[in-house]
């Protein structure tokens, strides 16, 4: 039984076209969730791109990883991300554990999956994502009025009740699970980190542009 890692990367990004292979300090986008997948080679015994696109595949090929051609009927804009998972287990044997890396979340910690890989096997958990906690203070508009959610009136940010959200950088569950159209199970293990990383999804050119301010400020300093 092995633990693979599966990046869905279509090609047909309509806010950020061709994100997935735009470069990102002088590699493609994908390139920088397969390079962390190869550096967990300890853990992840394969690794497969999903995808649509030739020139993702091509990508992909070059790097020295696995493709699956995703069907085009998996690879529309409304399309949750488990059937592409699925569409690649569907292909493959003896699977026990999916790693789910997201190529518009590409920076990662060196040591995140190690960590949160133990915490994984330690909690006996179907499923573990990571998630990050939210200083800021919400609230809704009701009948054209601001109605505060998480604060009352004056309370100091330090002293609201903590709020976390999913920030994408990486999942990790049973490979049943995905079969069972699922990634995030009822007994998932909130894997809570602190990282400026946790900010960066790119959709679109402003996301892509504070990726790159990120990646100048944090990854070219330590490297």
């Amino acid at each position: 039984m092995k633990t693979i890692a599966i990046i869905p990367a279509r090609g047909g990004s309509k806010r950020l076209p061709q994100k997935n292979i735009k470069l990102l300090g002088g590699l493609p986008l994908l390139a920088h969730s397969i390079l962390f997948a190869q550096a967990n080679s300890e853990i992840i015994d394969e690794i497969y791109v999903s995808t649509d696109d030739a020139a993702i595949k091509k990508i992909a090929l070059e790097m020295g990883v696995k493709v699956m051609d995703r069907p085009k009927a998996l690879s529309g804009d409304l399309e949750p991300t488990v059937t592409a998972l699925k569409n690649v287990l569907e292909q493959i044997d003896d699977v026990e554990n999916v790693v789910l890396l997201q190529p518009t979340n590409p920076l990662r910690s060196e040591n995140l999956l190690r960590e949160a890989f133990d915490h994984y096997l330690e909690k006996k958990c179907d499923s573990l994502f990571t998630v990050s906690q939210n200083h800021q203070k919400f609230g809704k508009i009701e009948d054209k009025k601001f109605v505060p959610f998480n604060y009352k009136v004056g309370q100091r940010s330090q002293d609201l009740e903590p709020l976390f959200y999913e920030n994408g950088l990486l999942y990790i569950c049973k490979a049943k699970l995905i079969l069972e159209d699922k990634i995030i199970s009822e007994n998932a293990f909130p894997f809570v980190i602190d990282t400026i990383f946790a900010k960066i999804d790119i959709d679109t050119q402003e996301d892509f542009d504070y990726a790159e301010y990120v990646f100048d400020k944090h990854i070219k300093i330590n490297s």
